[in-house]
This record gives C-alpha cells, structure tokens and sequence, in this order.
C-alpha cells in the first residue's frame, strides 16, 4: 500500500449517537436530500459538479447543528460549503437552516469523514478544511481516539490545494497543544503564526464554545498553511 493508498486508523473518533429527529429536521432531509446531501459512494466526488459551478471548497468536519457552518455558507456566498456530521439530528439541523436560508452553497454528508476524505475528496481540491471543538477525548487512556493524529493529517494536507489552509479549534488546553505538536510535525504544512493564532472573524461562536468559557476553559485555534 503506497502513501496516497494509505489508511488512517481504524480507531474511530467518535461514538455515534442517532439522537430524535424533530419534525422539522425529519422533513429538512426527506425533502432536501436529493439536492444538498451526498450518499458515500467509492468514486471521487466532481466538486464543480457537485455544486453547480467552480468556487473554492471549504470541507468542515463535525459540524454539531449546523448553525455556525449555515452562518458561515451564508456570510460567504462566494465560496462552497461541504459538512460532514455522522449525527442525524445535525444533519437535519442544517438541512433545515439551508432551506430556510436557501443556501446554494451548501452540501452536507452523512458519513465518517475518513471515509468520505478517503473515498470521495479529490486531492488538491480543498480551499479549507475546518474542525471546531472536536471531541477532547480528554482522558489519557482514550487520547488514541482523537482525531487530530499523524496519519490524519497528512490525508487532511493531501486533499488541500497549493496555499490551502487547516483550521482547528479547541477548548481543551491539553488537545490544543496536542494539535500544536501534530500540526507542526507534518513538513508540508508550516504554522500561519509562531503558536496559536487568534480567532479569525470568519469564525462564528459555537454552542461547544460558549459551554466552554462557562467551564472557564480558554479557546484556542489553529491555522496551518500548506506549503
């Protein structure tokens, strides 16, 4: 198996909870599937294709309830926006705010993000790949199940386009400087500054952070360019 073959890990990141749909988020993805949602499948997505026209590709993995991807999509009408949530009710969350907000700009997935980077993204295809608050994982004996890993990264930097940009945030010191040190071990991406950086304004606040200053814990981001 070769580099670009390579598999990541088959530990997974997080535990999947389907949650109960609300009716409104039920009717979101009966209604808005065919035209914002893309099934897993094994060949390599045609992103102009995908979204009727060519625009840079921000991909964000684990979106929550989409309020903030949707506040984005919305703020940035230039740019496409591709989610990725193995949470049902998430889905159908944004599903709702992109019809309500008629949101061309979006498409959403169902599935694990390995999977679908692995399978779906063509390389050098992505303007960003976001990941705000993932799951801490904060106990040492489950640290191997965080997502940000070494193996992650580097299919994460080979679906980024030349200048391309890795974008994580986090309010769990421990993982931030966890994140710190896999980001900057991988040689073909290089820290936009000398540590943390601060909050870019394309950034909305988050639910996930919100309950992390009421925990007093800091925030931290990350902002790594390839090279």
């Amino acid at each position: 198996m070769n580099d670009n073959e390579k598999m990541i890990r088959p530990i997974r990141s997080f535990v999947k909870r389907e949650g109960k749909l609300t009716k409104g988020q039920q009717n979101a993805i009966d209604q808005g599937w065919s035209m914002f949602g893309v099934d897993l499948g094994d060949q390599k997505l045609d992103l102009d294709n995908l979204f009727g026209r060519h625009a840079p590709v921000v991909l964000e993995i684990g979106f929550g309830n989409g309020l903030s991807l949707a506040e984005m999509a919305s703020h940035s009408p230039e740019m496409n926006f591709f989610g990725i949530e193995v949470h049902k009710p998430g889905v159908g969350s944004l599903l709702v705010q992109v019809r309500q907000q008629e949101l061309n700009n979006v498409r959403v997935s169902g599935d694990d993000a390995v999977r679908v980077l692995e399978q779906q993204i063509p390389d050098h295809s992505l303007s960003r790949v976001q990941i705000f608050f993932p799951d801490p994982w904060h106990k040492k004996r489950h640290h191997k199940r965080r997502l940000i890993q070494p193996a992650f990264v580097e299919t994460l930097v080979r679906k980024l386009e030349p200048n391309g940009r890795i974008h994580v945030a986090t309010d769990w010191e421990n993982y931030a400087e966890h994140i710190l040190e896999v980001l900057s071990a991988n040689n073909d991406i290089r820290n936009t500054t000398k540590e943390y950086a601060p909050k870019p304004d394309y950034r909305p606040g988050t639910k996930y952070e919100a309950r992390g200053v009421r925990l007093g814990h800091g925030v931290w981001d990350l902002v790594f360019e390839k090279k």
